[in-house]
């Protein structure tokens, strides 16, 4: 079900594509639009993972240059039975972490070296094992083309209120206005009813693949204040990639692509036998944090 579902969104992220290209470029604007989406879908299928991590600038480690943070992804990729994915770290203090690729033999995860200065061991693995979940459920590929799409959406809406008909098919002035805001915040709720769902799988996944539902709720309420407060570019300049993460960054709850990091808790903690009063709580942060520092395990660290 949680896969029809998806393909169903995913066709209405798609048919709100063709329809921006209908209103802006009549029967033919939709089917340039159909076949731009078709050739993103394809595009993305073979470049998700290398769209995503140079967009990051996120840099590959292995077993000699980050021994730790590969050792605990290789673990839990053994336990998972999973191929081992390629491993990356990305220099920014926002704590974070994601998963992406097309299918579990060409998948990659990363993490920041904010989020493994921030964390214990146990509560990194727990991380690193919510990744391994989107990678063995095969989320990455899906969160990845609806990131895409929703992002060509926006730029379709937004280029094509101006440049979009000549003449008799230049769209009515109102409903191009419209259509500007109002597609965009479709595409956004389309990402939500995806995202949200595969999230707690994730978190299940997560917690069965590292025996540990208690260190993974302790990590997410570590990290999500200060992943919503800090910066993240990548998020700046493509806000369609917030969803790909394991905790919100720079959005609110009302418009987040994740389930309130509460309710992740507690879901961990009913996995965990915990009663509620023993869960960890969020932390709040400050907006603004100290300078960045190298992880504690990352070996190439400044002393």
């Amino acid at each position: 079900m949680n896969g029809i579902k998806t393909a169903m969104l995913l066709a209405a992220l798609t048919a709100l594509f063709m329809g921006l290209g209908y209103m802006f470029g009549g029967t033919g604007g939709a089917g340039i639009a159909l076949i731009v989406a078709a050739g993103m879908n394809l595009f993305t299928y073979w470049n998700a993972d290398s769209i995503v991590l140079r967009m990051h600038n996120a840099r590959e480690v292995d077993a000699r240059s980050a021994p730790e943070f590969y050792g605990i992804v290789e673990g839990l990729a053994r336990k998972a039975g999973l191929s081992m994915p390629r491993v990356y770290l990305i220099d920014t203090q926002a704590p974070n972490a994601f998963a992406t690729g097309r299918n579990p033999e060409n998948a990659a995860v990363a993490a920041t070296t904010g989020l493994l200065s921030m964390l214990s061991r146990e509560e990194v693995a727990g991380v690193m094992a919510h990744e391994l979940g989107h990678v063995r459920n095969r989320d990455t590929l899906i969160m990845t083309m609806v990131a895409t799409i929703a992002g060509a959406i926006s730029m379709i809406a937004n280029f094509g209120l101006f440049f979009g008909g000549h003449g008799d098919n230049r769209p009515n002035p109102l409903a191009a206005i419209a259509a500007v805001f109002m597609a965009p915040f479709a595409a956004m709720i389309v990402q939500m009813a995806i995202s949200r769902t595969r999230e707690f799988g994730a978190d299940k996944a997560g917690a069965e693949i590292s025996g540990n539902p208690r260190a993974l709720a302790s990590a997410l309420a570590k990290i999500a204040g200060p992943a919503a407060h800090l910066r993240n570019p990548a998020v700046e300049r493509n806000p369609a990639t917030a969803q790909l993460y394991i905790v919100p960054s720079h959005v609110s709850d009302l418009f987040s692509t994740h389930p309130a990091t509460e309710k992740r808790i507690a879901a961990l903690m009913a996995m965990d036998g915990g009663a509620a009063a023993t869960a960890p709580s969020v932390v709040s942060v400050p907006r603004t944090a100290a300078a960045p520092r190298r992880s504690a395990l990352d070996p190439n660290r400044l002393p």
